[in-house]
């Protein structure tokens, strides 16, 4: 990240760069990157499968499938997905509010069919 800073890019492209950190350290991580994109007013790209990482730290969302984007929101209404893809996704988030013997699994063949 301070290898990509000190040039002062326009846009910071970040591709998973939190995931192997552990929950705290990726909080620090976020803080840092979030403050140096207010600061120096550049944009961010995050680039995650962490949905919600992205919900919390993003303003929108493009949820990609098979390489084609398929669903733009904005971060807050992830829940309201139209796609089957996106909802999947959602629907498979664990929730510490509810207990669940299985986590809805996407059905992928039906999923190829849309694309």
């Amino acid at each position: 990240i301070a290898l990509m800073v000190i040039l002062e890019p326009d846009l910071m492209i970040a591709d998973e760069p939190t995931s192997a950190l552990d929950v705290s350290v990726r909080a620090q991580v976020l803080e840092i990157m979030d403050d140096l994109v207010r600061r120096r007013g550049m944009g961010l790209m995050l680039i995650s499968h962490d949905l919600n990482m992205v919900s919390h730290w993003c303003d929108r969302i493009l949820v990609m499938f098979n390489g084609e984007i398929v669903e733009e929101c904005a971060a807050g209404k992830l829940n309201e997905a139209k796609h089957p893809y996106t909802q999947g996704l959602v629907a498979s988030l664990p929730r510490l509010n509810e207990t669940r013997e299985r986590l809805p699994v996407l059905d992928r063949a039906a999923l190829e069919k849309l694309a």
